[in-house]
């Protein structure tokens, strides 16, 4: 076995070169993910006088897929909701009070979804009913998924959607897996 001293510079810099190729790829695969992690968020609950925590993956999207009935008209409207769908995120915090939270709470996801591939799509400011935040995460012309961050004085409220998504699928969402009212307006028909 050789030791420290007697190993080339060449085996270095293969050894480098492959550290660097893994870590970028490791980079890559997480940078390109479309899912939140909302756990930074998870010791607010204690304090919450409501708190609302939906994880629905993929596999449970696909379940639910299978079990709704086509012919009955609600299931087949579920059924095509949750079709490409990925998964559905919710974290809603709720307090009796103001000051339960702070701004530093909500840096990690914000800082997430500062992210490659994201972008804010809308953004609204009003003193006295909060913030809410609407990104996009897309990979060319794909929409890999869909964030909200939606704040106020009393209330926390983080939706994550995977999968390709549109508005029209997204209104329909509002009410249905835990996905509060967003006042997403439906896209009007053109005549």
């Amino acid at each position: 076995m050789k030791s420290l001293s007697q190993v080339s510079a060449n085996s270095v810099w293969k050894i480098a070169a492959l550290a660097i190729l893994v870590w970028g790829a490791s980079a890559t695969a997480t940078a390109q993910t479309a899912r939140i992690q909302t756990s930074s968020l998870d010791h607010l609950a204690a304090k919450a006088s409501e708190s609302v925590d939906v994880n629905i993956d993929e596999s449970l999207m696909q379940l639910a897929a299978k079990v709704f009935n086509s012919k009955d008209p609600d299931e087949a409207k579920v059924k095509h909701l949750v079709s490409g769908l990925k998964g559905i995120y919710v974290k809603v915090f709720e307090f009796e009070k103001e000051g339960e939270y702070v701004v530093a709470d909500l840096e990690s996801i914000r800082s997430q979804l500062r992210g490659p591939g994201w972008n804010k799509i809308v953004n609204v400011r009003s003193k006295k009913e909060g913030s809410v935040d609407v990104y996009l995460m897309t990979s060319g012309s794909q929409v890999l998924g869909l964030a909200v961050l939606a704040v106020d004085a009393k209330e926390i409220a983080v939706v994550n959607i995977l999968g390709n998504i549109d508005l029209e699928r997204l209104s329909a969402l509002e009410g249905q897996f835990g996905v509060p009212d967003l006042s997403i307006e439906k896209p009007k028909r053109k005549n």
